[in-house]
């Protein structure tokens, strides 16, 4: 049962998760955590972090973990499970996420080559540019959590290092040009000494 859950939940994250992986991670998040609670807030958080640094699409990187966590921690309730269905939940996830978009983009490029240059297909793309915008935003902020920056009632110190050292990863890139790999590195030192 939790591998059609899984199933569907992803397909339907693949479906309408427009702007790439960035813009997935408010819909991978409110389902895996909110809807099914199949991981915790704090795991999610990790799973990013890791989605992020690891080669690939950020939303097919999280797919594939929170695939695998579901069903680990499905067993952990059932324990007559076996260890190699996280593996195989790790695959249900990925192919679901990617599914639709496969499709899609099939369907799409045989009629986009030829409608391209119709007014109704540039109203479309027009209409989405904000949209995307706005599911990156909504990522950027679903982020911006006590799992990653604390709280000034909870930890001052954390709290100002993290919101420091997103400032200071905000400013690199963006104005400064600093490769985004180079940043990471430098953000995990800092955060290794600091926090």
């Amino acid at each position: 049962m939790i591998f059609l859950k899984l199933f569907l939940s992803f397909f339907k994250i693949g479906l309408f998760g427009f702007g790439g992986g960035y813009a997935m991670i408010s819909f991978i998040q409110d389902e895996v955590v909110r809807k099914n609670a199949w991981i915790s807030s704090s795991e999610f958080t990790d799973i990013i972090a890791v989605s992020q640094m690891t080669p690939g699409p950020v939303g097919i990187n999280s797919a594939t973990y929170c695939g695998y966590a579901a069903l680990m921690n499905d067993l952990a309730m059932n324990p007559d499970g076996l260890e190699w269905m996280g593996i195989l939940g790790s695959v249900v996830a990925t192919f679901a996420l990617i599914l639709p978009s496969f499709l899609l983009m099939l369907t799409i490029s045989i009629f986009l080559m030829r409608y391209r240059k119709h007014p109704v297909v540039e109203m479309v793309f027009s209409g989405l540019r904000p949209a995307v915008v706005g599911l990156l935003a909504a990522a950027a902020i679903l982020l911006m959590t006590k799992e990653n920056f604390s709280a000034p009632n909870i930890n001052v110190w954390q709290f100002w290092i993290s919101v420091g050292l997103f400032l200071a990863t905000f400013i690199g890139t963006r104005y400064y040009k600093i490769h985004p790999i180079k940043m990471i590195c430098l953000a995990g030192f800092a955060g290794l000494i600091l926090l």
